[in-house]
């Protein structure tokens, strides 16, 4: 047992037929030595509220809000639903995330017994203290670490904490982990830790530390609004100092109150250049992704977590519980050269037997119960000796043993020279698990059966294979990620031989595995090892939290798979953790995603969720920071040419909705399976840039040359709404080609909605919108147009630049694949 599991000496002599008196119980909760644990690694409600509303950009929108209403300008305030509608999405997103770590209890024992002062009570988990002597029968939960100081036939399931399929023989001396499950006999043991030292709650204290899941769509935007975050405070004042001197300089503004309007101007520029439409519209689209996928049976604890498997280009899987079902099954009989008589009736005695383990209960379904088979002796099966022995009178007379080959035949077992050998090693390579049934004419006396002692005399009669069931949709789905160029990684805590037999059954170029236990300790060499091995055996919960880091610090994007405890701390660490509902609960509350049914089919449907919304992001993001873009730069170009803004904000909230919002909302959420490639923000800024400068300096042109022609300034705002909004339905029409009819409803949707703005009173009055005038008109008719060619020229040299770069992505995946 490695010093993560070791668990330490008692430090103090109990008698196991006593226990602790009610002095000592007293004594160990003064002192704190109890069971409790109450971590305190997750976000607060007040964290999250204040990390997602107190934020900068909130500031200066809620300013902004505050001010706009102060002046009795409620009308310009729209754009403060955005900024409630995004803090109160980012709270609960991370609210859910919170609820399901908190969730995390190993622990789940409804009660604990224990001896106290000579007699057994029933105490809670929780309050079970140092040095108490816990009494243990089958089914009980083991609720702290502790020392086994009575055994009788004490057998104990660590594998949701080690990975080990088998259970385990406890003697006195040997340690009990926390968590761990008694399968079968009885036994006392004495506490030694307890509370947040225990093994258990170490693994859900490390588990618990809240994090969010790596995202590029969530990290783009974050990118952006640092960006804008430097920008915007010299732009604002660039712009705030210009609309005071249109307003007749800063003394004359105040006396005349025409500062009114240049603060709300300057609200207008700055409420422009944040992009919280982007930020709404990603949270908009991760939810409805998750709802999609939960309809599917795939549960989403976060919700960026929705593209992140589309972004993964290795998988680690645990083989028990995510390959295999997690249960193993009778394979075949492969009998020896003229075997005793009775070997069916006797195996369906062993799978009958009220001990019977979970590989001898296999043998009930192939071989019924007999009726008239009585024991004279019976040695029961013990994991340290791997066989067990009965002795029958009659009805198959003499001793019959099953167990591992090489446990009760030695290295006659391995000798391919004898019958025996040649079969085992034969099957050894198939990953089978192999039992052996010998038979022998000796009795078991009662000395055999307390020295627990093979007789003389043994033959094999039949040897006798199981198989772990493979779950049926592992192959096709291991087909389909090698397909995409996704790298396998098959970890496990079990035979490497056996690992390696179930990869090659799913279809998985294995030809051996890697024995763990030869990992180096340097985390470079370990990362050289996982980029040369595909199949690893008896790896520790440590290494394989390791393992994940070591493939990440090589740039690999993983995603890691499993059920049990032991693999909660490699989930957690992974970019995506997927977790089987069947698994532990803390395993289930760090993972990303949890397959609700099990089935590992369903990945292929979360990489395709994940494409649609990372590729649909993409698209609407150009919307949206091309908006950003454009208004940046018209603040500056305003602000240096002191020239009046000429948008109110109320207008800009036309263009928003109709040519940006609405219809993004829509086109978010088209099926879309283009291939996930990195680096969509720079794709997205290398149409964004050109176009939203292109945008800019056409409006800057057209209010120069409208206040030439001597264009009123209602009339002049009224242009440039209609500049904007024509010109926004084109950039619309442009990112959403190929044109489908789907698509044509929805851009003829704004269009008509636009028309409406622009001709009924009742909007027309609340938009300040008017007619510009003919010598505007034509004006406008001349910038629009230039504006539209300029656009097209700047997406076909988009267009090509993105065709190149996914070109260079599809080549380098299928080199991977």
């Amino acid at each position: 047992m490695d010093a993560a599991t070791d668990v330490s000496s008692p430090t103090a002599e109990i008698d196991p037929a006593l226990g602790l008196s009610a002095a000592d119980v007293a004594e160990r909760i003064a002192d704190g030595r109890t069971n409790s644990f109450t971590p305190d690694t997750s976000r607060s409600v007040w964290n999250i509220v204040r990390a997602n509303v107190f934020t900068l950009f909130n500031g200066i929108v809620f300013a902004c809000f505050f001010v706009l209403f102060v002046l009795g300008r409620w009308q310009d305030a729209l754009f403060g639903l955005a900024a409630f509608a995004n803090s109160i999405i980012g709270c609960v997103q991370e609210f859910r995330a919170k609820a399901a770590l908190d969730r995390l209890a190993l622990l789940n024992a409804p009660v604990a017994r224990v001896r106290r002062s000579a007699q057994e009570i029933e105490v809670a988990p929780v309050d079970v203290v140092a040095d108490d002597i816990l009494v243990l029968r089958a089914g009980d939960q083991v609720p702290a670490d502790a020392v086994v100081v009575v055994s009788r036939a004490l057998q104990i399931d660590e594998s949701m904490l080690t990975g080990e399929s088998d259970a385990v023989d406890k003697k006195p001396g040997d340690d009990a982990l926390s968590g761990s499950i008694v399968v079968s006999g009885e036994g006392a043991a004495q506490a030694t830790r307890v509370g947040a030292d225990s093994y258990a709650n170490r693994f859900a204290g490390e588990a618990k530390r809240f994090s969010l899941v790596a995202s590029e769509v969530r990290g783009s935007v974050n990118r952006v609004l640092k960006w804008m975050s430097w920008i915007i405070g010299p732009v604002g004042l660039l712009v705030l100092n210009a609309q005071m001197i249109v307003a007749g300089g800063w003394a004359g503004a105040w006396e005349s109150g025409e500062w009114v309007q240049a603060v709300v101007n300057t609200i207008a520029a700055l409420t422009a250049m944040i992009p919280l439409g982007l930020v709404l519209m990603t949270s908009i689209t991760f939810a409805v992704g998750a709802a999609k996928l939960a309809a599917k049976q795939v549960l989403v604890n976060e919700l960026p977590a929705v593209e992140g498997l589309a972004r993964v280009d290795v998988i680690c899987l645990d083989k028990t519980g995510t390959l295999t079902a997690g249960e193993i099954e009778f394979d075949a009989m492969h009998a020896m050269t003229d075997p005793a008589p009775g070997v069916e009736r006797v195996l369906g005695w062993y799978g009958a037997a009220p001990d019977a383990n979970a590989t001898a209960r296999c043998l009930r379904e192939p071989f019924p119960a007999p009726e008239t088979l009585d024991a004279a002796a019976y040695i029961a099966f013990s994991s340290a000796r791997k066989w067990s022995a009965v002795s029958f009178a009659s009805e198959a007379p003499g001793t019959w043993v099953l167990g591992a080959p090489e446990m009760v035949f030695g290295d006659e077992a391995s000798d391919p020279s004898t019958e025996l050998g040649a079969v085992v090693v034969g099957l050894a390579s198939s990953g089978r698990r192999t039992l052996v049934l010998a038979h022998s004419t000796v009795l078991l006396d009662s000395e055999d059966v307390d020295a627990e002692r093979l007789p003389a005399g043994l033959v094999p009669a039949v040897v006798v294979t199981f198989r772990e069931q493979v779950r049926p949709d592992a192959a096709q789905t291991l087909a389909y990620f090698r397909e995409q160029g996704v790298g396998i990684r098959v970890i496990s805590g079990d035979n490497p031989r056996t690992v390696a037999a179930i990869a090659r059954e799913v279809g998985l170029d294995a030809p051996e595995g890697f024995d763990a236990r030869r990992l180096p300790e340097d985390d470079i060499e370990l990362a050289d090892i996982l980029e040369e091995n595909t199949v690893f055996g008896r790896v520790t919960p440590e290494q394989k939290k390791r393992m994940v880091v070591a493939l990440q610090s090589r740039g690999h994007i993983v995603a890691m798979t499993g059920d049990g405890v032991n693999d909660a701390l490699a989930i957690k660490t992974a970019d995506i953790g997927i977790a089987m509902n069947s698994g532990a609960a803390a395993t289930k509350a760090v993972a990303r995603l949890v397959l609700l049914d099990g089935r590992f089919s369903h990945l292929p449907d979360v990489v395709s969720e994940g494409r649609q919304v990372i590729a649909n992001i993409e698209r609407v993001s150009m919307l949206f920071l091309n908006k950003t873009v454009y208004a940046t730069v018209l603040a500056v170009l305003f602000g240096v040419l002191v020239l009046e803004f000429p948008f109110l904000p109320r207008q800009l909230s036309i263009t928003d909705g109709l040519t940006i919002g609405i219809p993004a909302f829509f086109l978010a959420l088209l099926p879309n399976t283009q291939r996930y490639v990195p680096g969509f923000l720079k794709r997205s800024l290398v149409f964004a840039i050109p176009a939203g400068t292109v945008i800019a300096v056409a409006l800057t042109l057209y209010t120069l040359g409208a206040m030439s022609l001597g264009v009123e300034e209602d009339e002049l705002r009224t242009g440039t709404t209609i500049i904007l909004s024509i010109v926004g339905i084109w950039v619309l029409t442009v990112l959403s080609r190929p044109i489908t009819r789907f698509k044509v409803l929805v851009i003829g949707a704004m269009f008509v909605a636009l028309l409406a703005v622009f001709t009924v009173p009742l909007l027309t009055d609340f938009f300040v919108l008017v007619d510009p005038g003919e010598d505007a008109a034509v004006l406008i008719a001349v910038v629009t147009a230039a504006t539209i060619g300029a656009i097209e020229i700047v997406r076909f040299f988009h267009r090509r630049y993105v065709d190149r770069s996914m070109t260079a992505a599809v080549n380098a995946s299928r080199g991977r694949a």
